[in-house]
């Protein structure tokens, strides 16, 4: 049997998992639209695809605890028929699924947010209400209210989230905690919180209902709890009840990344190791894992019992079907890029997912066989035109792909040699194996004409974007180099480096010329050492004492912008500050609203504050946005051929591999 630890059964007293993969919480967006049957058709699809067991995203115990105003939850009996709804179809498709009691605390985006002390978060605009002893008694009342709810919904279980920085977490903190009663003080009184909760949920619902406690193994903020408080706290909700102990890794608004592509794959397993055989129920470890062979190598080495993966049930649904099948190399492949999942979220969307469109859009996107098969032809093999392929041989079309590249994978092959960015190399294995086992004709090394092309049915052009013309005097000098040249092309930079543009592309390109050597995302130790991450037994909250290390750079930068304000400011929502505070690290400048006079052989004149200055540059690297490469499709227009234009080619706005692949998958699901 293939991954034999990560397949094999797990025997919870009441219930046996058939494997150790758990399907982590995330929230969707779904619940809070009303549309149930959509939901149910999300978690059967993933309860069908072979995930031992399921776990919701956050679902509010009150109206106080919900992370923002009208967030889905499970507070009044008039839910429990939309919850049925889940349970049922997770059920028929052969699954487990049990939902997350979550409560934000301060977290909450909403003026009634309550914690145990009035301080307002850095990342949350509320000040909070501070509880007092009727308040604490109802939050843990609602509680066990919705672990009873969840039970008469059809839930196998239910996880408290006690971690991340949410409510139960922002107790067991002293930084957080500045109670003087029995809820505050030493850490007996501070853990009462998660304790009470536990102990009265499992006296509730009785000995056969399975109860997870999310427990935050490692805070990463000032303040945050040692690791003999944390084995202390794992102890009492052992024999408060708990069936499992599942890991949680960071605040929200810790600076250290836990969940970004830049993280180390299982960066944070060995906090999970720690704890083992330190308590007698089960522990799980998260953050990071998204192959059956790291999950297999932590199990097997005695990380865990059990493996946490989120994002990439995202990803591929099957995730675990195709692992045991032996079809491991058809999982699509979470690259933990956040640009559809938690950017959307933290964003009011749908959470979806850049690799797989129909994330979240279970009822509306899918890839029927076609009754009437037509000749197409896809121009551009970037992440556009190979999902477009992909779907449309997928139903059944007669489909040739023309790259004028020797390989395939576009503007996928630049981000893939971008230090922190090691996950597209798995991407674009992923569609290079995919492409091989489709009845795709592929044609590289091969320009498409019009003429070509007047033989299919119809055409899709993908062929991406063309770097902009900034138009600055002095661009045509030879140590002026476009992005393409670095990162595609491999041309040397000098010791001084000015990069023109703090888009995506941009922050990209400097981070290439400030490394040099190993990156971070593939040393676990070198990671550590460059964002201050200490062993908790040392450093409580594990923040290492003299804040982060990271190496010099290779090159002294200066990024720069024509607009005002930070730059960086249109990154992702959820891994912007991480960009920036890696380039800050490495001394990177980033300056805003200069005006580019000219280049000269000693660097790039600018316009700031009423006069010039010259940015010393041995290299200057022009990275000042993109143009649609519609050459083809223009030519196309005149001849009355049948032309869909999609991706960079439709829209250059930076490189948006998440909006091309969807449009390629829509557009080849309509055909």
């Amino acid at each position: 049997m293939p991954y034999p630890h990560m397949l094999a059964p797990l025997d919870l007293g009441h219930v046996t998992l058939p494997n150790r993969v758990l399907m982590g919480s995330m929230h969707t967006g779904l619940e809070e639209r009303g549309d149930w049957g959509r939901v149910a058709t999300y978690y059967a699809e993933r309860a069908a695809g072979g995930a031992g067991l399921i776990v919701t995203g956050g679902m509010a115990p009150n109206p106080e605890g919900g992370v923002f105003p009208g967030a889905a939850g499970l507070y009044v009996d008039a839910d429990i028929a939309n919850h049925r709804q889940v349970t049922e179809a997770v059920h028929a498709a052969g699954g487990r699924i049990a939902m997350q009691i979550l409560h934000a605390g301060r977290y909450a985006y909403g003026p009634d947010c309550v914690a145990p002390s009035a301080l307002k978060s850095p990342i949350a605009p509320f000040t909070p209400r501070a509880l007092d002893e009727e308040g604490i008694e109802k939050q843990i009342a609602d509680m066990v209210t919705a672990a009873e709810r969840a039970r008469a919904a059809g839930y196998d279980g239910v996880e408290i989230m006690g971690s991340e920085g949410y409510f139960i977490n922002q107790f067991l903190c002293a930084a957080t905690n500045h109670r003087t009663d029995r809820w505050g003080g030493h850490y007996a009184n501070r853990m009462r919180l998660p304790v009470e909760i536990m102990r009265r949920t499992r006296a509730a619902l009785g000995r056969d209902f399975l109860i997870i406690y999310r427990i935050s193994l490692i805070d990463l903020v000032p303040g945050g709890q040692s690791f003999d408080e944390v084995t202390r706290l794992a102890h009492a909700m052992e024999e408060a009840g708990a069936s499992i102990l599942n890991t949680g890794i960071g605040w929200h608004e810790a600076r250290v990344p836990t969940i970004a592509t830049s993280v180390p794959r299982a960066g944070w397993a060995w906090v999970t190791r720690k704890l083992m055989g330190k308590v007698g129920v089960p522990l799980i470890t998260s953050n990071r894992i998204n192959t059956p062979e790291v999950a297999e190598e932590l199990l097997a080495g005695g990380a865990a019992d059990m493996v946490s993966m989120a994002r990439p049930f995202l990803a591929d649904p099957e995730f675990v079907a195709k692992a045991a099948s032996g079809r491991a190399a058809e999982i699509a492949p979470c690259i933990a890029c956040n640009q559809a999942c938690l950017d959307h979220t933290f964003q009011g969307k749908i959470s979806s997912c850049l690799v797989n469109p129909r994330a979240g859009f279970e009822t509306e996107l899918n890839y029927l066989p076609t009754d009437a098969p037509r000749k197409i032809a896809v121009v551009g093999a970037g992440p556009a035109g190979l999902m477009a392929a992909l779907v449309a041989d997928r139903r059944g079309h007669d489909v040739t792909l023309f790259e004028a590249d020797s390989r395939i994978g576009g503007q996928l092959n630049m981000a893939r040699v971008i230090p922190g960015k090691e996950e597209f190399h798995g991407l674009v294995g992923w569609f290079e194996g995919e492409v091989a086992r489709s009845n795709i004709a592929v044609q590289l090394d091969t320009r498409a004409t019009p003429e070509a092309l007047g033989r299919f049915d119809a055409v899709i052009i993908a062929t991406g974007v063309a770097p902009r013309d900034p138009q600055i005097p002095g661009q045509d000098a030879p140590h002026v180099l476009r992005y393409t040249d670095v990162l595609r092309g491999g041309a040397p930079v000098g010791a001084r480096g000015v990069v023109v543009g703090a888009g995506g592309i941009g922050f990209d390109v400097s981070e290439y010329l400030v490394h040099d050597g190993d990156s971070a995302t593939e040393d676990l130790a070198l990671w550590q050492r460059e964002w201050g991450v200490a062993d908790p037994d040392q450093a409580p909250g594990g923040l290492a004492e003299g804040g982060p290390r990271p190496a010099p750079p290779a090159r002294a930068v200066t990024l720069v912008q024509r607009s005002r304000g930070k730059p960086g400011k249109k990154l992702g929502k959820t891994t912007g500050w991480i960009h920036r505070a890696s380039l800050a690290a490495r001394g990177v400048k980033m300056l805003g609203g200069m005006e580019y006079r000219r280049i000269t052989p000693d660097g790039l004149v600018i316009f700031r504050d009423g006069q010039e200055e010259t940015l010393p540059a041995d290299t200057i690297v022009l990275c000042t946005g993109q143009e649609p490469e519609r050459g083809l499709a223009n030519a196309l227009s005149q001849t009355g051929c049948e032309v869909h234009i999609i991706g960079g080619a439709d829209v250059a706005a930076e490189l948006d591999a998440k909006r091309a692949i969807d449009q390629g998958a829509r557009l080849a699901a309509a055909l």
